[in-house]
């Protein structure tokens, strides 16, 4: 289901504890890297995907939301910093490893990866910051 309001948004953010952040960066200048530690601070178990790296604040990286899935069980959400053509591949990375919700973060906008993720039972939430939110939401 495409989460639309705040009231879902909210719901959410305060069922889950576990975030996926795929693109997670430890370069403190990318907003992947602000958001992961501000969701860390907050206390969600947020760990960064991303192959191109070892670790992020000292958080081991996984290469895949599947290698995660393994190792931890499926992520209550997945986190998504990265090009819009690239989601296909992250969305049905997110249903094999059997998360619950996707993310897609501000900018990141595919419709066929939106409607993907919908019809395979995700919630999603598209074009919107989740550190935005999670200030607006509960804070």
């Amino acid at each position: 289901m495409i989460l639309t309001t705040p009231d879902e948004r909210k719901a959410l953010l305060e069922r889950s504890r576990s975030i996926a952040v795929v693109g997670a960066s430890p370069k403190a200048e990318r907003p992947s890297y602000d958001v992961f530690t501000y969701l860390r601070a907050r206390g969600y178990d947020a760990v960064p995907i991303n192959p191109a790296v070892a670790e992020v604040e000292h958080v081991a990286a996984y290469p895949t939301i599947a290698a995660y899935a393994a190792a931890h069980g499926a992520p209550d959400i997945v986190d998504v910093f990265r090009k819009p053509e690239d989601l296909l591949p992250v969305v049905d990375d997110a249903i094999a490893a059997g998360a619950r919700a996707i993310w897609f973060q501000l900018g990141v906008v595919n419709p066929e990866a939106i409607a993907k993720a919908d019809a395979a039972g995700l919630d999603v939430v598209v074009d919107l910051c989740m550190k935005t939110e999670h200030r607006a939401l509960l804070s």
